[in-house]
């Protein structure tokens, strides 16, 4: 019966949403989905991109598919900003990608901004293949000083704590901060922020106030936290030192107290599985028994069925 069935005909290779050629347009044959708004002209956003078409060009083509009704014209579905920028600037000409279909849809809907750590790295690569820091800022239209801090965003801050935060929205006062700790510390505070999945600078700050001085790069520098005393600071030192503690044992114990757990669950269940012995317990001792019952349908250490 099953060699009668028809068997459904598998494609080879995944069709391509766009094709894979490039096509140059004039601009007045792109006909806009939606208009740009004085407020979007007046954007931040508008102006880098103005600013970076002006230095670099146009990096990331905008997406068209051919206009059905109206041979030799294209509506577009995605980079009405650029298109907005490009006449602003006084270019006539675009080159394209197309679409095969008229969905207004392009994988940037599902592309998250870059992290600090991200936007330094790039930067970084940049400078070191010769673009200048001036040629970047004017390409992203911010200052100078602004490039300058994202390209030294890690300095002082080891490889371990980086990694920990590169793909997080961690806020760069956050940098700042951990660079007056040691590389040990650092690591610490980066897997905390990972924990509490917190990455302001108010926090890092906090952070850095529980921070014992010999973990600090500069142990005879005082910490100077606005809203915090020396004696708040070190009723804090002593607090993260004893979470530390408590938390290093809970850790060492984890494998045993689990290992434990299975095997009373193990024992239980043996019990529970004689009658004899439920009705002894429901009739003599049934807040034991509730209690057995409990243990026995526990998965893990953690959560709702422990506590």
């Amino acid at each position: 019966m099953a060699e009668n069935r028809k068997r459904r005909p598998v494609k080879d290779k995944i069709e391509m949403g766009f094709d894979t050629d490039t096509i140059d347009l004039r601009i007045d044959q792109i006909i806009s989905l939606k208009m740009v708004t004085e407020a979007a002209r007046a954007s931040r956003k508008f102006r880098q991109i103005v600013a970076s078409i002006r230095e670099v060009g146009i990096i990331e083509p905008p997406v068209v598919t051919p206009d059905k009704q109206n041979k030799g014209r294209y509506i577009l579905l995605d980079g009405h900003l650029r298109i907005e920028a490009l006449k602003q600037i006084g270019e006539t000409e675009v080159t394209c990608l197309v679409s095969k279909d008229d969905e207004a849809f392009t994988y940037n809907k599902h592309i998250s901004r870059l992290t600090s750590v991200q936007e330094h790295r790039m930067i970084v690569q940049a400078v070191n293949r010769g673009v200048s820091e001036e040629k970047i800022a004017q390409a992203l239209d911010v200052n100078l000083a602004n490039i300058v801090r994202k390209r030294n965003l890690l300095d002082g801050i080891c490889d371990e704590a980086a990694e920990l935060l590169k793909d997080k929205d961690v806020a760069g006062s956050v940098f700042r901060v951990m660079k007056r700790m040691i590389p040990v510390r650092q690591i610490e505070v980066a897997t905390l922020m990972n924990d509490a999945r917190i990455y302001s600078g108010s926090y890092a700050k906090a952070l850095l106030a529980a921070t014992p001085k010999k973990q600090l790069l500069n142990p005879q520098k005082p910490k100077n936290i606005k809203g915090l005393s020396e004696d708040q600071m070190a009723r804090m030192e002593d607090e993260m030192a004893k979470l530390q503690r408590e938390h290093q044992l809970v850790k060492e114990s984890y494998g045993v107290d689990n290992l434990n757990l299975m095997l009373a669950k193990g024992y239980l269940g043996t019990l529970l599985g004689n009658a004899k012995v439920v009705r002894y317990l429901t009739q003599h001792h049934p807040e034991i028994l509730k209690q057995f019952q409990k243990i026995s349908e526990m998965t893990s250490l953690g959560g709702k069925e422990a506590a």
